[in-house]
C-alpha cells in the first residue's frame, strides 16, 4: 500500500477518536456505564481508531518506527481486546481511554498533520 495512504488513514483515526470524545461529553462514568448504547458507541469508535493503528503497523511499518510518539503497542492491544473480548470488555477501561488517552492521541494526530503541512 503506498504512502500516500497514510494521511487518510490518520484522518480516519482522527474521526473515530474525536467521535467517541463527543459521545462522552458531559457524560460522567455513572452515566456511561448506565448506557449500553452509549458503551457499545464508544467502544466501536476505540476499536475503529485502534484498528487504523493495526494496519499503519502492519502495512507501514516504517511510519510507526519513525512517530514513537504513538501508543502503537497498546491501541493495537486495545483493538484486541475490544474485537474479541465481546462480553468481557473493561468498561472501566474503555472509559478510562475515551477520556484520558483520546485527547492526548488527538493532539498528537495534530502534531502530525501539521508536521506533514509543514514539509519537516
Amino acid at each position: 500500500m503506498s504512502v500516500e495512504r497514510i494521511p487518510y488513514l490518520l484522518e480516519r483515526m482522527r474521526q473515530a477518536a474525536t467521535d467517541a470524545q463527543l459521545m462522552i461529553d458531559g457524560v460522567n462514568k455513572e452515566e456511561f456505564l448506565a448506557s449500553v448504547i452509549l458503551q457499545r458507541a464508544v467502544g466501536m469508535s476505540l476499536l475503529m481508531a485502534s484498528e487504523i493503528a493495526s494496519q499503519l503497523i502492519k502495512i507501514h511499518p516504517e511510519f510507526t518506527l519513525e512517530h514513537p510518539e504513538f501508543p502503537w503497542g497498546a491501541m493495537r492491544g486495545m483493538r484486541s481486546r475490544i474485537a474479541h473480548g465481546y462480553f468481557d470488555i473493561d468498561l472501566d477501561k474503555v472509559w478510562a481511554t475515551a477520556k484520558d488517552d483520546v485527547p492526548d492521541l488527538l493532539n498528537r494526530l495534530d502534531l502530525v498533520r501539521n508536521w506533514r503541512a509543514e514539509g519537516e
